[in-house]
């Protein structure tokens, strides 16, 4: 294991597609048990490890997560989240190609049965969603967008890019098509957690860590 980001307060790791971030209570493995491993060793620790991941980021999606190594970061780092202040960057391959090279898609969801879904505004329980995108290039009727979010739902990436008609690769959950073509190993789907800005929660200082994964 090869940390993205390590000091005494955080450790950020490349999520490989088709792992869970945290441990679910059966005896699958997780990155963040995978995480306690590895600081155990590399610091030759000989009790319990703390670590905990401050965001989680689906099963089928890859990338950076980061992880507070006190409790005193976990607090202040999910402070900084609440108060937006930790900004996160993905990367998403999409059936289809926007018309525009950059936009705002803003829709109201509710989730259940692990699946998200637009629905008018007003309707019970229903969540406002925003997201920007801009188109970074285009192949084979695919385009590669980076996406910046305003909010933070359930699926909400892959939920609003289905709506607008570009379905994220491999994401047969909501609706891109079924090929033969693999976009992610693990039968993951085209979609990565890119980056991560975030104000340390010691020293303060702003550090931008990237993903080694490509879609």
């Amino acid at each position: 294991m090869e940390p993205l980001f390590l000091d005494n307060h955080l450790l950020v790791l490349d999520k490989p597609w088709g792992l869970l971030t945290q441990p679910s209570g059966t005896t699958e493995p997780s990155l963040e048990e995978q995480g306690k491993a590895f600081l155990k060793e590399h610091f030759a620790k000989p009790g319990a490890v703390f670590l905990e991941a401050v965001h989680r980021i689906d099963r089928v999606v890859g990338g950076v997560v980061l992880f507070a190594r006190t409790s005193k970061a976990l607090e202040r780092l999910n402070a900084a989240q609440r108060e937006k202040r930790i900004t996160k960057v993905y990367h998403a391959r999409v059936w289809g190609v926007p018309k525009n090279t950059e936009g705002t898609l803003e829709d109201y969801l509710v989730h259940d049965d692990f699946h998200a879904r637009v629905v008018p505004p007003g309707t019970p329980e229903a969540r406002l969603c925003k997201l920007n995108y801009k188109v970074m290039g285009a192949k084979d009727g695919t385009a590669l967008l980076e996406i910046g979010l305003e909010t933070g739902r359930y699926h909400q990436i892959r939920t609003q890019l289905a709506h607008a008609g570009w379905p994220i690769c491999g994401d047969t959950k909501y609706g891109a098509p079924n090929t033969t073509t693999k976009f992610a190993p693990n039968n993951g789907i085209a979609l990565v957690s890119y980056a991560i800005i975030v104000p340390h929660p010691v020293s303060k200082e702003v550090t931008e860590i990237h993903s080694k994964l490509m879609v």
